[in-house]
């Protein structure tokens, strides 16, 4: 089992054939992601030769659904373009759109989610400015590294892309059911709550790694649903300790107004709902390794 991502899913990438996106193909077919197809409305009807394998490119997402029964976009699109490729996706109901393009404008990222939701939510969008998902061992749909995990019985849903990274490299010799990452930025289209749903589940993973980060509330929402809804041992991160009150910190949506948004009032609202969290990465990790040994 897995979330939103298996051995099944046939992924197109919007944007294939830009640097970013090529670069990322390849890493994702070496994790042996199936990529069906690109689109590039410019180079419809060519081939890429991506280290032996021959993807064809679609001039538009609906076609490339039609020819290949894609029903994953992976879209390495610059952020002017990101809302019409975005929408584009939307239009031709493709299930999971995974947005990795960070610089979007909130108003444009606000626009297509909102856009989707009038659609009848029919396209799942993970991101934007985020890292993708991972199903370790059966596809790989962004630029999670895939070398430094294995499969496993763990659910991480993270707003960081490095400590996505970090926290699979630390816990790799228990491995991973899925891990995804859902971005930073104000306005995202999955949240830590769709995720922490989907692995509560998932009857192969046993423990739900989550991160988070200062700023907003949605790691108190969170520990809202975990205490209502989610039934197996959740542990957690929230990143910045250590940031001053009132200042952006790199994400867009890390911005702490008062005592709302800190990473302390987090840490709270999540140990009241049973939450275990660590004060560090490699502390989260070890309280994961405790629960699981039993």
């Amino acid at each position: 089992m897995a979330i939103f991502l298996n051995k099944d899913s046939k992924v197109i990438v919007q944007g294939m054939t830009g640097s970013t996106g090529m670069k990322h193909t390849k890493l994702m077919l070496a994790d042996g992601t199936d990529i069906v197809g690109g689109v590039n409305p410019r180079k419809a009807g060519t081939t890429v030769d991506v280290d032996g394998t021959e993807i064809p490119v679609f001039g538009t997402v609906a076609e490339a659904i039609e020819k290949t029964g894609a029903n994953v976009s992976v879209l390495f699109v610059p952020p002017a373009f990101a809302k019409a490729a975005v929408v584009e996706a939307i239009d031709a109901e493709i299930p999971l759109a995974v947005v990795i393009t960070e610089g979007i404008a909130v108003h444009d990222s606000a626009a297509f989610y909102a856009y989707a939701v009038s659609q009848g939510n029919k396209t799942r969008i993970i991101g934007p400015n985020c890292p993708g998902l991972i199903t370790p061992g059966q596809s790989n749909a962004g630029i999670i590294p895939g070398d430094i995990t294995k499969p496993g019985r763990i659910g991480l849903v993270s707003k960081s892309g490095t400590l996505t990274y970090q926290m699979m490299y630390e816990l790799r010799d228990i491995g991973f059911s899925s891990a995804v990452g859902i971005g930073g930025d104000p306005v995202i289209g999955t949240t830590h709550i769709d995720a922490l749903a989907a692995f509560e589940a998932d009857p192969d993973t046993d423990l739900i790694v989550m991160i988070g980060e200062i700023g907003g509330d949605a790691e108190e929402r969170a520990a809202a649903f975990i205490k209502e809804n989610v039934t197996k041992p959740v542990v957690g991160y929230v990143a910045g300790f250590t940031a001053p009150e009132g200042k952006t910190m790199g994400h867009a949506g890390a911005i702490v107004s008062g005592s709302s948004g800190t990473a302390a009032a987090k840490k709270e609202a999540l140990e009241a709902a049973g939450v275990k969290v660590g004060k560090t990465p490699t502390e989260t990790a070890k309280l994961a390794r405790e629960i699981l040994a039993g």
